[in-house]
């Protein structure tokens, strides 16, 4: 029985046009049994949707904040009806915030916004993108409230915002950054989450492992993910991958 999931991965990008199958097959060949796709922008709905019909492969539909040019007025009450027609849709999401872009940082909030309470509407969890913003995301969560929780997709913070997010019902998701020597500051963090406060992920194509920089990611490697994490944890790698799915299983609803 396949005993990983990868929580967040963009297999619906141009970046797997050309060998999607071989990807998923060499995924599934290493052990991974499932597979987490979220949208980035509304035109990417239909291709998201349709990587659904796979068995082993849940989705999500959202606005990422990294892509403000690309959503247009109308797109949050699009997603609402989506949501609503497309009750295979496991979470709302990409969403979130980027201070990278503080040009769109108050459009990015106002979205997000939005999107939480689609959320809330829907009792469905969110699938967040957060950089350099882990305490002003926070914050909004603690005040806004979703009662389904949710995902911190490539979380990079300090002990301290692990466990302001796990004590607001999110999990976080571990992915290649956790491998690179010097990201100290994050692999205390994961030293100190609890047993039911992580998932793994790989973000493919992005977020390559260290040793990997410059390749495309795949999902295949959220069982090299899983290693780094469970020598930063003092357990066995088999004791995290049960872990990480149960976690997934339980915030998604999979089967």
């Amino acid at each position: 029985m396949s005993c990983f999931i990868d929580a967040h991965c963009h297999l619906d990008l141009e970046a797997f046009a050309a060998d999607r199958t071989d990807v998923l097959q060499r995924a599934r060949e290493a052990g991974v049994g499932g597979f987490v796709v979220p949208a980035t922008t509304r035109e990417r709905w239909p291709e998201v949707l349709a990587m659904g019909r796979h068995a082993d492969i849940a989705v999500c539909l959202g606005l990422h904040p990294c892509f403000m040019e690309a959503h247009g007025p109308g797109d949050i009450e699009a997603l609402g009806e989506w949501l609503a027609d497309h009750r295979e849709v496991v979470a709302v999401g990409e969403c979130g915030l980027d201070a990278r872009f503080a040009h769109t940082l108050d459009a990015q909030q106002t979205l997000l916004d939005a999107q939480l309470r689609l959320a809330k509407a829907h009792g469905l969890p969110l699938v967040l993108h957060c950089v350099r913003a882990n305490d002003q995301l926070a914050k909004r969560l603690r005040q806004l409230a979703p009662p389904a929780g949710g995902l911190v997709h490539g979380f990079a913070g300090s002990v301290e915002q692990a466990m302001v997010f796990h004590r607001l019902g999110f999990l976080l998701g571990l992915g290649g950054a956790v491998t690179y020597p010097r990201a100290r500051r994050l692999q205390r963090a994961v030293a100190a989450l609890p047993d039911d406060g992580y998932v793994l992920e790989t973000d493919s194509p992005d977020m390559p492992l260290s040793g990997y920089q410059g390749q495309r990611n795949e999902p295949r490697r959220v069982v090299e993910v899983c290693r780094a994490v469970a020598e930063l944890k003092g357990q066995t790698p088999e004791q995290v991958a049960m872990n990480s799915t149960r976690n997934a299983r339980r915030l998604f609803a999979l089967a």
